[in-house]
C-alpha cells in the first residue's frame, strides 16, 4: 500500500515516513563450527552472547547486534579476525558505554551500506519468525511511521502473504494500538477487488500484527518516477484510476473514507488490476467523535492532500478521497505532482491557495476532456467537485470508451 527532494515526497510534514526495525529478543550467538562463525572462543563475541538475552533487541542493542555479527561472519562478508577487531570498538573501556555494532563495521570497513541493511533486514526476520505462530516470514518488503511489512507465508493454507507489525517499542501506546486495530477492521469491512484483503488482526506476544493480502508488483509511484516528468501514457492511467475510483466506491458505500489515496497506496499487478492499499488513516464518514478529536489536524500526503484535509475540517467526506485521486491520477499523466516545493508546508499551502496549472498545459499530448476531468476532480471546494465515485466514474468510463472506439478506428483503417 514509504525521501529528501524526491517527488513526490511522501515523508514531509503531515505524513513523516522514517524507517522501522521491529524489536527482537535475541537467541546467544550459536558456538563457532569447523566453517567459521562467532563462538565461546572468542571472548567479545560471547560477550554479546551473554548480553544477548537482555534488554531491548532494537538495531544497536546487545541481542541485535550478536546475531548481526554471527550472521556477517557466516555469510562470509567479513572474517572472524576482522570482526573481533571490530567488536573490540564496540565497548569503550574509557567510557563503559557501548556502541552500536552497525555503525562500527561501516567505520571498519568490513561490511558496505548495502550488505550492512540486507544484514539488519535479515536480523529483523530471523528474530520476528518464531514470534508469530503460523507464519513463515520471508523477507522485509516495507517500513513506514510506525510499523515494518514483511513477505511471509501461512504455513495451514500454504499462500503468501503480507504482514504489518508495530514495533515492540510501541506495544503499550494506546493510541497507535488502537489506531492499528482500526486499521484491520477497516480493512476487514471492504471486500472488493481493487482494494488489498485483510485476513487476520492479532497479538503474538509484545507484537501486534496486521495480515493481508500479498500483491506482487510495483507502487504507481514505481511506475511514475523513472519517467521523470512526462508520466505514464494516458489511457494506461485511465485504467488505473478506474480501478481505484471503483474501489473508493465500494469503501464510501461501506460508510469509510481512504483519506490517503496516492501513488505508493496503489499497487499494479502483473495482470494490471490497481489495488487501493494502507487503510491506516481511513474513517467511519460519520464517526463525529473523531472527527471532533481530529479537528484541526492536518492529516495525510502533503502532495495528495485535500484542501479541507489540510485545513483538518470537522467534515472529511468522499469529495476529499476524490481529489486525492485527482491528484495521483495529474502525476500519472503529468510525471509531476499537481504543486511541488521541497517543503511539505508549502506544498499543502499551495493546495488551499494556488490555481492548479491544467494537466494538458504541463503535458500536451494529453487530451484536454480527460484534463477536464482532473481539475473538477480536484476543485478546491469540495462541492465543485464529482460528489460521488458514480459521478466520476459516469465521466470516466465515457473517456475509456471513446478511446477503445479511436482504437477501433485505426485498425480499420487502409494501409
Amino acid at each position: 500500500m514509504p525521501q529528501a527532494n524526491e517527488r513526490p515526497k511522501d515523508g514531509m510534514a503531515a505524513d513523516q515516513t522514517t524507517s522501522f526495525v521491529p524489536a527482537f529478543g535475541a537467541p546467544p550467538v550459536a558456538p563457532a563450527s569447523a566453517g567459521g562463525g562467532m563462538g565461546a572462543a572468542d571472548p567479545l563475541g560471547q560477550q554479546l552472547a551473554d548480553e544477548s538475552g537482555h534488554g531491548t533487541t532494537e538495531p544497536g542493542s546487545p541481542g541485535f547486534d550478536a546475531m548481526l555479527a554471527r550472521m556477517a561472519v557466516d555469510k562470509g562478508l567479513c572474517t572472524q579476525e576482522e570482526m573481533e577487531a571490530c567488536l573490540s570498538r564496540v565497548h569503550s573501556f574509557i567510557t563503559g558505554q557501548r556502541k552500536p555494532l552497525g555503525p562500527v563495521l561501516l567505520r571498519m570497513k568490513a561490511v558496505t551500506p548495502a550488505q550492512l541493511d540486507r544484514l539488519n533486514a535479515q536480523v529483523q526476520a530471523d528474530r520476528l519468525r518464531k514470534r508469530i505462530p503460523g507464519y513463515a516470514l520471508i523477507e522485509k518488503i516495507g517500513s513506514g511511521a510506525s510499523a515494518a511489512v514483511f513477505k511471509a507465508r501461512q504455513l495451514n493454507l500454504d499462500r503468501l502473504v503480507a504482514i504489518k507489525v508495530l514495533p515492540a517499542k510501541m506495544f503499550t501506546n494506546q493510541e497507535v494500538v488502537e489506531k492499528f486495530y482500526a486499521e484491520g477492521r477497516a480493512a476487514a469491512s471492504l471486500n472488493h477487488p481493487n482494494i488489498v484483503q485483510a485476513y487476520d488482526v492479532g497479538q503474538a506476544g509484545e507484537h501486534h500484527y496486521f495480515v493481508m493480502e500479498y500483491v506482487q508488483g510495483p507502487t504507481v509511484y514505481d511506475l511514475v518516477e523513472p519517467t521523470r516528468g512526462k508520466g505514464l501514457e494516458e489511457e494506461r492511467a485511465l485504467e488505473i484510476v478506474l480501478g481505484v475510483a471503483e474501489a473508493l466506491r465500494h469503501a464510501h458505500e461501506r460508510g469509510l473514507v481512504h483519506r490517503d489515496v496516492k501513488p505508493k497506496n496503489i499497487i499494479v499487478t502483473a495482470d494490471g488490476v490497481p489495488k487501493l492499499a494502507d487503510l491506516g488513516l481511513a474513517r467511519v464518514i460519520t464517526d463525529w467523535a473523531t472527527a471532533h478529536a481530529e479537528q484541526g489536524r492536518a492529516l495525510g500526503t502533503p502532495y495528495f492532500m485535500s484542501p479541507e484535509q489540510v485545513r483538518g475540517d470537522f467534515e472529511i467526506g468522499p469529495p476529499s478521497d476524490i481529489y486525492s485521486l485527482g491528484a495521483t491520477f495529474y502525476y500519472m499523466v503529468t510525471g509531476r505532482p499537481p504543486f511541488d516545493d521541497s517543503d511539505g508546508r508549502v506544498v499543502m499551502q499551495m493546495h488551499l491557495k494556488n490555481t492548479l496549472v491544467p494537466a494538458c498545459r504541463v503535458n500536451p499530448a494529453l487530451e484536454p476532456g480527460l484534463s477536464e476531468v482532473i481539475d473538477k476532480m480536484m476543485a478546491k471546494e469540495p462541492r465543485r467537485r464529482y460528489q460521488t465515485c458514480d459521478d466520476l466514474l459516469v465521466d470516466l468510463r465515457a473517456w475509456r470508451a471513446t478511446f477503445i472506439l479511436r482504437r477501433g478506428e485505426r485498425k480499420g483503417r487502409p494501409a
